[in-house]
């Protein structure tokens, strides 16, 4: 795709919905326009999702801050796994009616989004499955609705941010939560006795690896732990990673891979291997952040600065995997020096690439454009990085 593509049209975000088991049931993909007087073009839209997310491919809502699109996605009715988020305002115009009705009978999952300042027409409430309410506008307390008010369509939770919250929108009846419900994990999870021992496994595995061991001792180590030997093998045969040869074991592994390389996947084990339900938001960032941060290497980066910008990815959220911070964890996990300065220090070559990533997580236009700037990438680099960093992402689920 090139500048004139929808790729130049658009700046976008990402974030989870968490459902009440603390999976992740979507992906939600937040769209700006980049330029306020111009839609992006709805159809090459449709067509950049569908490659990150076919019809068989899981469940993404689009949040389209424009309402031209908005309204031009309407009439197209995407696929069934593409939810559509309708801000109240255009759910209540009657002049919407027909179009919305059309795309709930079509099948499509209409979500409407923030609370509605007059009730919904009758025709056009059974269309919506869902309704977002953003935390800072919300009512409920737990309580049943005062007298006189029906509520007949399920809420989820936006602009969750922390365990705690994400466990009151639950308290309060929300069927999940939209956003990164991380932010207090460190201080929840920073208890004595240290890391979880499938956690300090891994990490003794990458020092081990960081040390050269000979092969057999270093398989012999991994098949004490069946199901992360499993993991691995899954991980370092999936199609994100465009292997031309099947690994069939780790000792193979190391002979195709080699040490250094070998590093970046036993990070992505390491990210995803808590068995914390309450963890796994963290964990699905974490993934996202290292393909991102890879991606977003692309264009001028080395093999092993691109492998060093997924490794740092991955770390950003170690501290709130493993209740320590982060300079205490650098220096315990052999990780080259750019990718420390990176974490510990705030600075270094990846230090931009980093903040770019947190800005897109952030779903922040204004801070995603300053992000991008720092970066000197433009953003229909940034775009291209984020789906194609999803799509391989969404084959590693």
């Amino acid at each position: 795709m090139n500048d004139q593509s929808v790729l130049g049209q658009i700046v976008l975000g990402y974030s989870p919905m968490v459902d009440r088991h603390r999976a992740i049931s979507a992906a939600r993909l937040t769209v700006f326009p980049s330029r306020a007087d111009a839609a992006p073009d709805a159809a090459a839209l449709l067509e950049a999702v569908a490659e990150v997310w076919p019809a068989d491919g899981g469940r993404v809502s689009l949040n389209v801050a424009s309402e031209a699109a908005l309204n031009e996605l309407v009439r197209f009715k995407p696929a069934a796994n593409v939810m559509l988020e309708i801000p109240a305002f255009m759910a209540c115009d009657l002049a919407n009616g027909d179009a919305l009705r059309a795309m709930h009978a079509h099948g499509s999952t209409l979500l409407i989004k923030g609370r509605p300042l007059q009730p919904l027409p009758r025709e056009v409430l059974p269309c919506f499955a869902y309704s977002i309410i953003d935390l800072a506008d919300e009512r409920r307390d737990g309580s049943p609705p005062p007298g006189g008010v029906t509520r007949t369509i399920p809420h989820i939770q936006a602009g969750v941010r922390t365990l705690v919250e994400m466990e009151q929108a639950f308290q309060r009846g929300a069927i999940a939560v939209l956003g990164w419900p991380i932010d207090d994990v460190v201080a929840a999870r920073n208890v004595k006795g240290g890391p979880r021992p499938e956690l300090q496994f891994i990490v003794e595995l990458i020092n081990r690896v960081d040390r050269e061991e000979p092969a057999d001792r270093l398989e012999a180590v991994l098949k004490t732990d069946p199901t992360l030997a499993f993991r691995l093998m899954r991980y370092i045969n999936s199609p994100a990673f465009g292997l031309s040869v099947e690994i069939n074991s780790f000792r193979h592994a190391i002979m195709v891979l080699g040490y250094n390389r070998l590093k970046r996947w036993l990070a992505l084990l390491l990210a995803s291997a808590s068995r914390d339900p309450n963890v796994k938001p963290v964990m699905y960032a974490a993934v996202r952040r290292g393909l991102l941060m890879e991606e977003l290497g692309s264009q001028g980066a080395d093999a092993d600065q691109r492998s060093e910008m997924f490794i740092c990815g991955v770390f950003s959220l170690l501290d709130r995997l493993m209740g320590q911070p982060l300079p205490e964890l650098m220096r315990s996990i052999p990780v080259p020096e750019t990718v420390r300065a990176a974490l510990a220090e705030q600075s270094g070559p990846y230090h931009a690439q980093l903040e770019l990533v947190r800005a897109i997580e952030s779903e922040s236009v204004i801070d995603i454009r300053n992000a991008a700037e720092a970066t000197m990438l433009g953003l229909p680099e940034v775009n291209r990085a984020v789906l194609r960093a999803l799509a391989g992402a969404r084959q590693l689920d």
